[in-house]
């Protein structure tokens, strides 16, 4: 058979077989083993990949948690200090009532002493102008001498209460 352009059809099929071989040895060879190692890289990298975000949302849970409970300890403080200003608070007022007590009782004291003092004095006083007007009385029944007022000072200026 005269084929033209001097092709051969038997070196074509031989080439074509020869092909053949080729690409299903390079497939078993190379291709498959390539595409098996891809695959496997490929999950494992999947699997990274879930972990990383497993760990990410364990540590997200983990701040919300550290969050709340930051928040708590804040409301905890700022109870416990309400607390203790109102302790405070009660303190004061008791220090300060049991010292208004306290200088209700003296100014009583001091009241009730100035009262007993007035009173000593305004019967001293009463005493004394008893005295001095006996003692007057006396000396103007005694004899005249004089005018009573003026022997009345005279004896003051001496200081003598019955003179």
């Amino acid at each position: 058979m005269n084929i033209p352009l001097n092709i051969d059809w038997q070196q074509i099929l031989l080439h074509l077989f020869n092909f053949a071989i080729l690409a299903g040895g390079l497939y078993l060879l190379l291709f498959k083993p390539v595409k098996a190692f891809m695959e496997k890289r490929e999950s494992y990298y999947k699997n990274i990949d879930a972990e990383a975000q497993k760990k990410l949302q364990d540590a997200e849970g983990l701040k919300d948690s550290y969050a709340r409970r930051m928040q708590e300890a804040d409301e905890e403080i700022a109870a416990r200090k309400a607390q203790a200003q109102q302790e405070m608070e009660r303190a004061r007022e008791a220090s300060l009532q049991s010292a208004r007590d306290e200088a209700a009782q003296i100014l009583d004291k001091a009241r009730t002493a100035s009262a007993q003092e007035h009173d000593r004095m305004l019967r001293d006083t009463q005493k004394e102008l008893v005295e001095i007007a006996t003692a007057a009385a006396e000396k103007v029944l005694k004899g005249g001498q004089g005018d009573p007022y003026e022997q009345f000072l005279t004896a003051a200026k001496r200081g003598e209460p019955n003179a």
